[in-house]
């Protein structure tokens, strides 16, 4: 509704700028014709037209018990034809039009941005049934069908890809090259298909999708009209009687009416009009180029001033979903072999645990076989036949039994107790052989995320949870987080943000249904709904529509930049009025010349608060290629068995005999001479120099570089282990060393990684 009434505005400001430039145009050539009777009214009837809507707009406000900006705008048509002005009060309302018009041309450019998505809602779907394709409406797709997406298509609803994609997401995060994506992968609706056709199996309805989700909550925004004017309110108080004062004492003093209209005419306040409505809906625009939908003005106008950030944990700062972070076996075991027959039996599980296992191997590119004999016992495991071997998969009860635990599975399974990890249990014909540590990670991008938001000026950040008390402690301790209040019902989360209100502006951030009246509670709710519940998004004023927490950041800190140019706007514009005003009171600018003036700082004032939809403007070329992103990733995962291999050979020498040992050892060392270290030079020597170039600086990855030459360090040792023939001095000492060197090198390679892969990841946003 507010779109066909703003279009119906734009469309009437223009009307009025052609019908006023038509009357002054053709009032003048009659004037010159010596037809000035005929002239005068013609320049009257121009000014009446906009009169009648300014004299419109000026009750619609104070109706609205509000102090209408046009107030002047009115006063000083009024006042020019009361002194039989008709020129200069057409000059003033043509002046006036003009402004509205632009001001309509400047929402419009800014909203055209947010409106982009609903071009692209899909309304067919081509679904696949009895091996024919058929297009359907898409509101008959059901999860479980096997749909077929062309190129050029949009995806209509959420799936997993069957086969190889490379998509589009440009309109969903700014991304604007294609991303590939391997077969497996779970693909939100609302994407775009880049390169060939594939298959998708459909996981949602239309109505229950990501994009139809996103759909809703943009026709939202762009329903709501940003409350902008109440920045610019605030002014209007002292300015418009401010300007009315001026004008009633220039003509007190002089007793020239003429000096009062002129007053009055340049104090028009289309900086105030103007500055913040535009301001603040390009700051939306700009935001929502970026992934981040903003449903109001209100609440970027509050960004600005947060305070206080209140952070869920699960699915917030953490990834939601459990992801294998350690591998221990018997020393008899090698860990890939162990999770193979793991990952095997745990196809047959739908448990999200079981799940997670099986991505963990498919990831390490592990072959899988189909067990045999299969058997779940709800929230205990499964047990079954793989590869003629009987493989147990669960919990420590029920894999075990009544058997006595071995020496090496009490390490791990006291680390996640402590870790507050999950840990699934593998027994082979029999006996524990492995302990796989499930555990929910911390993003990729919440380190860089609550960095960039304490530069922003972030007070305080806390951790607002349900989660146990160790677990919440371990995460926000890794992250830096000010306050930590774990173990939170629903209720109680409301009760913190309400006395964090007392302090300062509070903002809170989460993803799931419990999360909602918290949201709503805070001074700005942020619901993380690229995955998220529908709950959430609902109840939050600001959506983040991509997985990436560190676009928050960006929203913050476009908020603040937002605030700061329509301050700029509004108090330069109100300085050159005040400095017209007092020129045109000492008789130095008639009328026509001040409507002028007026006109030249009401398009400075636009101009510079159409800044915005420049500010944090990146191009493809300011940032790493996804694709490049992702290969960078999939070597990572790739080499990490090699690293894996490392910590649990350290854990086992002690156990092991010297033979097996230095069997061990030569194949870890052919695995880190032929793999591992051939992929850190090539970073050093490729990559890193173009990274380089993307932060600045002088030797902005010296510090990276360091640690490759420590790892080489460390694998030289490795290889001086593995080719010695013998042991000069005390077996005891050289086993400590050789053990040393392995958690050294197992320990810098995972930092390693981490710091590689969270810089590539802030350098593709």
């Amino acid at each position: 509704m507010f779109e066909v009434i703003m279009l119906a505005n734009n469309r009437l400001s223009l009307i009025q700028v052609g019908f006023c430039t038509l009357t002054l145009t053709g009032g003048a050539v009659l004037h010159l014709l010596d037809l000035r009777d005929v002239a005068s009214w013609l320049w009257l009837s121009g000014a009446c037209v906009v009169l009648v809507a300014v004299l419109a707009d000026t009750i619609a406000a104070l109706w609205r018990k509000k102090l209408g900006l046009d107030l002047i705008a009115l006063v000083s048509i009024v006042g020019a034809l009361a002194l039989q002005e008709n020129l200069a009060a057409a000059v003033i309302a043509l002046m006036f039009a003009s402004g509205r018009a632009l001001e309509g041309y400047a929402e419009k450019r800014a909203r055209d941005d947010m409106s982009a998505l609903l071009s692209k809602a899909p309304r067919l779907a081509n679904r696949y049934e009895n091996g024919v394709v058929v297009q359907v409406p898409l509101t008959a797709v059901q999860p479980g069908d096997r749909l077929l997406v062309r190129p050029g298509e949009t995806v209509p609803v959420d799936g997993t890809l069957m086969n190889g994609a490379t998509v589009d997401e440009s309109s969903l995060t700014g991304e604007a090259l294609p991303v590939p994506y391997p077969p497996g992968v779970a693909l939100g609706s609302g994407v775009i298909n880049a390169g060939n056709a594939f298959d998708l199996l459909a996981t949602s309805t239309a109505d229950n999708s990501t994009f139809a989700t996103i759909i809703r909550l943009v026709e939202s925004a762009r329903a709501s009209k940003a409350p902008a004017a109440r920045l610019a309110d605030r002014y209007a108080l002292l300015f418009v009687p401010l300007a009315l004062g001026i004008a009633g004492i220039a003509w007190l003093l002089t007793g020239d009416p003429n000096r009062a209209l002129a007053v009055v005419v340049v104090a028009t306040p289309c900086p105030l009009i103007l500055a913040v409505p535009v301001a603040i809906v390009s700051a939306m625009s700009r935001c929502a180029r970026r992934g981040v939908l903003i449903k109001h003005g209100g609440a970027l106008e509050k960004m600005a001033q947060v305070d206080t950030i209140f952070f869920d944990k699960t699915g917030t700062l953490t990834g939601g979903k459990a992801r294998l972070v350690a591998v221990a076996t018997d020393p008899s075991a090698q860990p890939e072999d162990v999770l193979r027959l793991a990952a095997s039996l745990e196809q047959m599980s739908s448990h999200a645990i079981a799940q997670a296992v099986v991505g963990a191997a498919v990831e390490r590119r592990l072959v899988l076989s189909t067990p045999r004999q299969v058997i779940e016992q709800p929230g205990a495991g499964l047990s079954g036949h793989v590869d003629g071997k009987e493989v147990r998969v669960g919990g420590y009860d029920y894999v075990s039994g009544t058997a006595e635990k071995p020496a090496w599975s009490t390490a791990p399974l006291e680390r996640i107790g402590y870790d507050g990890a999950a840990g699934v249990c593998i027994a082979i014909d029999g006996k524990l052989h492995g302990v796989l540590e499930m555990a929910d990670e911390i993003r990729l991008d919440s380190p860089r995320a609550l960095r960039l938001l304490r530069a922003c000026g972030v007070r305080r950040i806390a951790m607002l949870t349900g989660d146990r008390r160790d677990v919440a402690h371990t995460i926000a301790c890794s992250l830096g987080i000010d306050a930590v209040m774990p173990e939170q019902t629903p209720s109680s989360k409301l009760a913190e943000i309400a006395k964090a209100r007392m302090d300062g502006v509070t903002m809170m951030v989460g993803d799931g249904i419990n999360d909602a009246p918290a949201l709503a509670a805070a001074d700005i709710g942020v619901a993380m709904g690229a995955r998220g519940a529908a709950a959430a998004a609902e109840s939050a004023q600001v959506v983040l529509l991509v997985d990436r927490l560190d676009r928050l950041a960006f929203a913050v800190r476009i908020a603040q930049q937002t605030r700061t140019i329509a301050l700029q706007s509004v108090i330069g514009g109100m300085t050159l009025s005040m400095i017209a005003m007092l020129v045109a009171a000492y008789g130095y600018l008639p009328p026509v010349a001040g409507a002028l003036l007026q006109e030249l700082i009401d398009v400075a004032v636009i101009l510079n608060a159409l800044r915005v939809l420049r500010l944090d403007v990146a191009t493809s070329e300011d940032g790493m290629p996804p694709g490049e992103v992702a290969r960078l990733k999939e070597e990572h995962a790739r080499l990490l068995p090699i690293i894996e291999r490392l910590g649990s050979l350290a854990d086992r020498a002690d156990t092991m005999p010297s033979s097996v040992i230095r069997e061990e050892l030569v194949a870890l060392n052919t695995l880190l001479r032929s793999q591992l270290l051939p992929h850190e030079s090539d970073d050093d020597a490729r990559l890193y120099p173009h990274v380089a170039r993307l932060i600045g600086g002088e030797d902005s990855m010296a510090s990276m570089s360091n640690t490759h030459r420590e790892i080489f360090r460390l694998s030289r040792i490795v290889d001086r282990f593995a080719n010695v023939k013998s042991s000069d001095g005390d077996p005891g000492a050289s086993m400590l060393e050789l053990r040393r060197t392995l958690y050294a090198l197992d320990a810098i390679l995972r930092l390693h990684f981490s710091q590689e892969e969270e810089i590539y990841h802030s350098l593709s946003s």
